[in-house]
């Protein structure tokens, strides 16, 4: 097993070489010629007859499911450290029935995040349906990581009651998701690609990664990956006493994997023996940046950060042939197979590591397909975010680095409340586009002592990230129950639910009761929390205010010094011509909070009114115990009393 000694750091990604290879922009005019660089019609059209049947714009705000698949479904509760399929067991793509598909959909979920489909690096053996073994020296854990694809064209075997037909089972449940009236998201992760890329299932004419590389160069335009020449590829030393699998043996695992000449590797490494926190297991692909970071494409003439993905098309499609890299098409034919399939949006993996006008091209083509699919990129450098929105043309971005990071301060007694309005502010322009969260794969779970002790602790924080904008809400599985992702799985370790190894997921096994989804082995805790989170990402979709207008309240409040509302402490308004909330959070574990709340007179105006209003909370449904008073025409108050860890969402209703 690993141990704890062990340095390798397997969930922080570091971000060497990023600032050499795809994240300069460069923009000005230039000259077009003409050519057709999409995708064979009949595929485009076969994808476009399936988004026209299965897409459709979703009302109000957004909730988005992430399922680590592999997890989902999976009733084992051995959790033997490195345990191989037979003795820790696999969820299956077959443990989403109608049951499990309604059970998530209660969430609010219109969009289920499907993570871990495309077929990656595995341990397990699937050479009898002609899959080739990976070597357990370039994979990490047995179950292996799902950001080192190896098949674009297929899924992961270990996902099929039926490996050999485990394309059509994906469809079926793509089928089942729609059925159940949500959306599919899949991985695309256009930065890097298993060592042991080798893809089965392409379509005739597809040439696998790599396969036409000139590889007695560094860089060629056309080449997909970056070599090292005259070296061949070692594998890292191991840190401590760390060995693949756990040590256990494996024809494959002895220290080697032939790979002549070395390529650079996914994080950006230029070494032939990358070091073991690189990460090693994948490969760098090459979007057309030279070694030292100038760019061998077009570039985005500066006005079109205002145009249309039609018209970001149209700029593509007036190149050259030989202007489009050859991986910018590749993973455009990859966008476009999947959208055939039935797939309504996907996830980019590490999206700032490749450049911006390879996102006009890809997303352009997608929007032209597809133009309600939903498109979300991992991006982390707020410098950045306009430039991925506007001229990526991508839909939303995570709100990791601002109001993620601010959130879980607060929670920990780091950071007061009034960082939120700040980081909020930041964004004012862009807000719609920044999904929140305050789980998933990547991070750690919030029943942890690493970040909020219990699941509750965090409540405030999730109804504040819930309501604050009109972005999308993301929930990953298990975070409604309080999952801990307590266990020593493998290569994955504690405080995070392993992505790289076979494990059971103890809270949401209880909640799943054996496929019947109903709680029947919860916690009373667990079903509380259970319940909680459903009527908080529901008003994603009850709450038209939520659509409509935000405004803090908190500056307000610290300004007049108000009485009892300190840094433990938020509030804010949303409101739309149909509705006005007012929303107030106590972060503190132990304190209750009373204060007298105060409207500023821009909102009174906003807002019309002219006589006292009651309240009703709507987490509760019950009306509130105080009205909105209407001191004059300058201001207006209502009292608040919040117990520890409460928050309120009150609507103005009846006046009087």
């Amino acid at each position: 097993m690993l141990l704890p000694s062990v340095s390798i750091n397997v969930n922080m990604r570091p971000l060497t070489y990023i600032a050499v290879i795809g994240l300069s922009l460069s923009i000005s005019g230039c000259k077009l010629t003409n050519t057709d660089i999409q995708m064979t019609e009949d595929v485009r059209e076969s994808a476009l007859s399936m988004t026209q049947v299965k897409s459709s714009p979703t009302t109000g705000k957004p909730v988005v499911y992430q399922v680590f698949t592999r997890l989902y479904g999976n009733t084992n509760t051995t959790n033997k450290p490195w345990g191989t399929i037979a003795e820790n067991g696999v969820g299956k793509f077959g443990d989403f029935t109608d049951t499990a598909l309604q059970d998530i959909k209660s969430l609010g979920t219109t969009h289920v995040w499907y993570t871990g489909v495309p077929h990656h690096a595995v341990i397990n053996d699937y050479t009898s349906i002609g899959i080739s073994n990976d070597d357990p020296d370039v994979v990490k854990g047995r179950a292996g990581s799902p950001y080192a694809v190896k098949d674009y064209y297929n899924v992961n075997p270990d996902l099929a009651t039926n490996p050999a037909n485990r394309l059509a089972e994906f469809e079926a449940l793509i089928e089942r998701t729609h059925a159940n009236g949500m959306q599919v998201i899949i991985d695309i992760v256009p930065n890097h690609i298993a060592r042991n890329y080798h893809s089965l299932s392409a379509p005739k004419g597809e040439a696998d990664f790599g396969a036409n590389d000139d590889t007695s160069q560094v860089y060629s335009k056309h080449n997909n990956f970056y070599y090292v020449i005259g070296e061949d590829f070692a594998v890292p030393d191991a840190p401590n006493s760390y060995a693949p699998l756990g040590g256990d043996t494996h024809p494959l695992s002895d220290g080697k994997f032939a790979e002549s000449p070395a390529k650079w590797t996914g994080n950006g490494s230029r070494l032939a023996k990358p070091d073991a926190n690189d990460w090693y297991e994948t490969v760098k692909i090459n979007y057309g940046v030279k070694p030292y970071g100038s760019h061998d494409f077009p570039a985005l003439p500066v006005d079109y950060a205002s145009k249309t993905a039609a018209e970001h098309l149209a700029f593509w499609q007036a190149q050259t042939a030989d202007d489009i890299p050859d991986s910018w098409r590749k993973f455009e034919h990859i966008a476009q197979y999947w959208l055939a399939k039935g797939v309504d949006g996907f996830r980019y993996d590490m999206a700032e590591m490749v450049p911006v006008e390879f996102w006009s091209y890809l997303n352009s083509h997608i929007k032209h397909t597809n133009p309600n699919a939903f498109i979300l990129a991992e991006v982390y450098n707020p410098d950045l975010y306009r430039d991925y929105i506007y001229l990526g043309k991508m839909d939303y971005l995570y709100d990791k680095v601002d109001l993620y990071d601010s959130l879980k301060a607060i929670i920990q007694g780091k950071a007061s409340t009034a960082v939120i309005a700040t980081v909020q502010a930041k964004v004012s322009d862009i807000e719609q586009h920044m999904l929140h969260f305050l789980e998933n794969h990547d991070e750690q779970r919030i029943n942890t002592a690493d970040f909020a002790g219990n699941a509750f602790n965090a409540l405030p924080a999730m109804v504040v990230s819930t309501t604050l904008s009109r972005s999308p809400t993301l929930l990953y599985f298990g975070q409604d129950v309080g999952e801990q992702g307590a266990q020593m799985a493998g290569f994955g370790q504690p405080t995070r639910t392993s992505i790289f190894d076979y494990v059971g997921v103890p809270a949401h096994q209880r909640w799943m009761n054996n496929g019947k989804f109903d709680g029947g082995q919860s916690t009373p805790d667990e079903k509380a929390l259970r319940a909680y989170y459903q009527t908080l990402l529901n008003l994603s979709h009850s709450t038209p205010a939520l659509t409509g207008e935000y405004l803090a309240l908190d500056p307000l409040q610290r300004q007049l010094n108000t009485q009892g509302y300190d840094d433990q402490v938020f509030a804010f308004s949303r409101y739309n011509a149909e509705q006005q909330l007012l929303i107030a959070s106590n972060f503190s574990q132990t304190e209750p909070k009373t204060f007298t709340l105060t409207l500023p007179k821009t909102l009174i105006e906003q807002w019309q009114l002219v006589e006292n209003v009651t309240l009703i909370d709507l987490l509760t449904q019950q009306p509130y115990e105080h009205a909105l008073i209407l001191n004059n025409h300058d201001s207006a108050s209502v009292q608040m009393q919040l117990q520890p860890l409460q928050s309120v969402v009150l609507e103005l209703t009846q006046k009087h």
